[in-house]
């Protein structure tokens, strides 16, 4: 039997400063590229495809600045813009395979993306892939431009891009779907409880809307790092003098990747450290954290308060979504929310990342931008899709049971209400004393106190407990 033969592979020669390499034919990226691939075989992941896009788009608006500035010609800038529009869409996209783990700089990922392009505008021109004219990928491409303030202002624009686009969206879904949950749960009263103990009642509508709070709070936060994000280390170039850079180009690629991208990003006004830094990025990365911290709270609260459900809690139903056992028939666990937690937990461990990649900086670079890159744009869209999907697959269809209100009545701590009238004191033995013989706080109050049965049942009313309106009315009689 013959064996096959395996076809070869047509390859080019390319070469750069440290010499020439084979390249495969086929391929739109370069020898800068490839000697990446070759220096860090390490995750097998690249840089996300919404940061390669980023700066793409960040090529494209360069070319045209350049262009409106008198540095580069027509020609080559509209081929440059060409081809960015088509990675920008999506196309390409495994044109792009150097590791999160590389040069910390990002020099080996602008590198990937220059050559990309340059190749691509050479073909739009009538050339193929690999040529260096009239097209070349440091002299038109990154005109104007370091790794050292792209790679940073890419991060930046994708991150606020994401947050557009997937996070604010997810968290507006949740919000509202809490909001909704609020109103039809209002009438529900349910026993409250601090440190996993009964305590007060408490409406279960207002257990939602402490958690819209949440939302909404993590939403005010956002800005703050929309903020943080929206300045910019463009047009510092190598080490934030601006060498080779336009005085007016990065102001003028600012204005059109804000306009394209309905963003709002500006040179920053400290070059010195915007590119030496990582700490607004760090600050972002915290708010996504404490964004994390929020949806646990949230998350963990809709599992206490299904679990069950005969043998726990049980005072809500949630969506019955997948069968929640390989052996026990019937069983429906909470797994949405159990996703929630486990992309708060990867947002708590990402946050790590970035302030550990936070303190790599030293004198006028930071060199772990890649992965503090990959970290945070992580962080940002697990939270918009997994808040996305807790709203619609969870909190829209939770229902209350009667097991809430069923056991507000037998709660001991219903005697807090006393302690006004009777005192702290008298309380605290009415509580003990229902607890001791499994009797409820109105049958032991009723032995043991001189108020009658309307004073205790205006005093018990749970209504009353949950309006503070009502909290403090002296009883009559």
């Amino acid at each position: 039997m013959m064996s096959q033969e395996v076809p070869i592979k047509k390859m080019r020669v390319e070469k750069d400063s440290m010499g020439p390499l084979e390249v495969p034919a086929d391929a739109y990226y370069g020898v800068q590229t490839l000697r990446a691939m070759h220096n860090f075989p390490i995750s097998g992941s690249p840089m996300p495809e919404t940061f390669i896009r980023a700066l793409a788009l960040l090529k494209k608006a360069a070319a045209l600045t350049n262009q409106h500035l008198g540095l580069l010609d027509a020609k080559i800038a509209q081929a440059i813009a060409a081809a960015a529009d088509e990675i920008a869409s999506g196309k390409l996209a495994d044109q792009f395979p150097v590791d999160i783990y590389q040069t910390g700089s990002g020099t080996s990922t602008n590198m990937n993306v220059n050559e990309v392009i340059a190749s691509r505008a050479n073909e739009l021109l009538g050339g193929k892939r690999g040529d260096k004219a009239p097209v070349h990928p440091n002299d038109h491409v990154n005109m104007g431009q370091s790794s050292n303030d792209t790679i940073p202002t890419t991060l930046h624009v994708a991150a606020l891009v994401e947050i557009k686009q997937v996070l604010r969206p997810g968290l507006v879904e949740l919000e509202n779907a809490l909001l909704q949950q609020k109103e039809a749960t209002w009438g529900v009263i349910k026993t409250g409880r601090t440190h996993l103990q009964d305590a007060t009642p408490i409406r279960m509508g207002q257990e939602f809307l402490g958690f819209a709070g949440q939302i909404q709070r993590a939403g005010r936060r956002l800005q703050s790092a929309e903020n943080e994000l929206s300045e910019v280390a463009l047009g510092g170039t190598a080490v934030g003098t601006g060498i080779n850079a336009h005085p007016k180009f990065a102001e003028d690629v600012c204005r059109y990747l804000s306009e394209w991208l309905g963003i709002h990003v500006h040179e920053t006004t400290n070059h010195f450290q915007a590119q030496s830094t990582l700490d607004s990025v760090a600050f972002a990365s915290g708010v996504m954290k404490n964004v994390a911290i929020s949806l646990t709270k949230i998350a963990n609260d809709i599992r206490w308060m299904s679990c069950g459900p005969r043998a726990g809690l049980g005072e809500i139903e949630i969506p019955a979504v997948q069968p929640g056992s390989s052996i026990m028939p019937g069983k429906v666990n909470p797994v949405i929310a159990e996703s929630v937690l486990m992309v708060c937990q990867r947002v708590i461990g990402n946050d790590t990342t970035v302030t550990a990649a936070a303190t790599s900086g030293n004198f006028e670079l930071i060199v772990a931008m890649p992965v503090a890159g990959a970290a945070l744009l992580e962080s940002v869209r697990l939270l918009g899709k997994a808040s996305a999907n807790l709203a619609s697959q969870c909190i829209a269809g939770i229902k209350p049971t009667q097991r809430g209100p069923e056991l507000v009545e037998a709660g001991l701590m219903l005697a807090t209400a006393l302690a006004p009238t009777i005192g702290y004191e008298a309380a605290a033995s009415l509580a003990k004393e229902a607890a001791a013989r499994n009797k409820t706080i109105r049958e032991v109050a009723l032995e043991k106190t001189k108020l009658s049965e309307a004073q205790l049942s205006e005093l018990l009313d749970p209504a009353a407990m949950v309006d503070p309106s009502d909290r403090m009315l002296p009883v009559s009689g």
